[in-house]
């Protein structure tokens, strides 16, 4: 044997011998696997954006449809006796591609409709004989106690993309989407209805804005001329978080100073998206009131 081969064959062994001692207790819970593949990430054996999809996955198989559902208040909907230019402007406006199709209220979906669909109707000479039963197609409804990797599999299985989501007296309680759930395992999914990377605020009409959650507070004050405190906080997902003191979900709101946060999109680890709307003092009063 020669030197070159008997180094090798010390190494080998060496090497096996570190494996079989490091794996020598298996983990008997997920909080001691998390913290296994923690170590393996900080010996680069994997980086940072697959740890976290991993315990992004781990995580999915607690969660339940209730945790990241967008509430009923929230919802985008269209009702089914809505005229044609009225689904148009609310399709428009909110760029969204599948909308729920209410009856009487909010609690009363009937279908879905899918934006997609209207396009038949566009620019066409069947304008004044669109009738929303023609497009109304079948809702998907869970209950809010079904856990997301359920979900997940009958989004899959059956092609969905979209649940309504039923509290346990049948109505409807909010909506999910598959991308909602992808968003647990692999953080935030940006689409087209997403505004320019390098925009942080965008500005939908004189009262309301939408904006990153990462914006910086200096650049929050900058943009409204405001005087939110930074010193303790960098972000405004940061000091919305801690002033509600935990981790917001989608659909809680707060005021702060003169500005009204609703949470717009959030995953089990952090805040993405918020809507602003500027309080004036009658406003303020009557949330107050609320």
């Amino acid at each position: 044997m020669t030197d070159a081969e008997s180094t090798t064959g010390s190494r080998l062994k060496n090497w096996i011998s570190q494996f079989k001692k490091r794996f020598k207790h298996e983990p008997k819970d997920k909080e001691q696997l998390v913290h296994l593949l923690q170590d393996a990430k900080k010996r680069a054996l994997m980086d940072s954006e697959a740890l976290t999809m991993i315990e992004g996955v781990l995580q999915v198989a607690e969660l339940q449809v209730r945790d990241i559902m967008i509430p009923r208040a929230q919802m985008v909907v269209v009702g089914r006796d809505d005229t044609l230019g009225t689904v148009l402007d609310i399709a428009i406006e909110s760029a969204h591609s599948r909308f729920p199709v209410i009856g009487d209220d909010r609690s009363e979906v009937v279908g879905i409709m899918l934006a997609k669909d209207l396009l038949h109707y566009c620019g066409s000479k069947d304008n004044q004989q669109f009738n929303m039963r023609d497009v109304l197609r079948a809702a998907v409804f869970v209950p809010e106690s079904k856990r997301l990797n359920v979900l997940l599999k009958d989004f899959r299985a059956n092609r969905n993309h979209i649940a309504i989501v039923v509290d346990e007296y049948g109505a409807a309680a909010g909506l999910v989407t598959i991308e909602d759930v992808l968003e647990q395992i692999v953080g935030e999914i940006e689409d087209e209805h997403d505004f320019d990377e390098g925009t942080c605020i965008l500005k939908r009409n004189e009262q309301e804005f939408t904006a990153k959650a990462h914006t910086t507070i200096a650049d929050f004050n900058d943009y409204f001329n405001a005087d939110l405190d930074d010193s303790d906080y960098d972000t405004i997902g940061g000091l919305v978080t801690n002033t509600l003191g935990h981790l917001p979900k989608r659909g809680e709101q707060l005021d702060i100073d003169h500005f009204q946060f609703s949470v717009v999109r959030a995953d089990s680890r952090k805040i993405h998206l918020l809507n602003i709307r500027l309080l004036t003092e009658a406003s303020k009063k009557t949330a107050q009131e609320e």
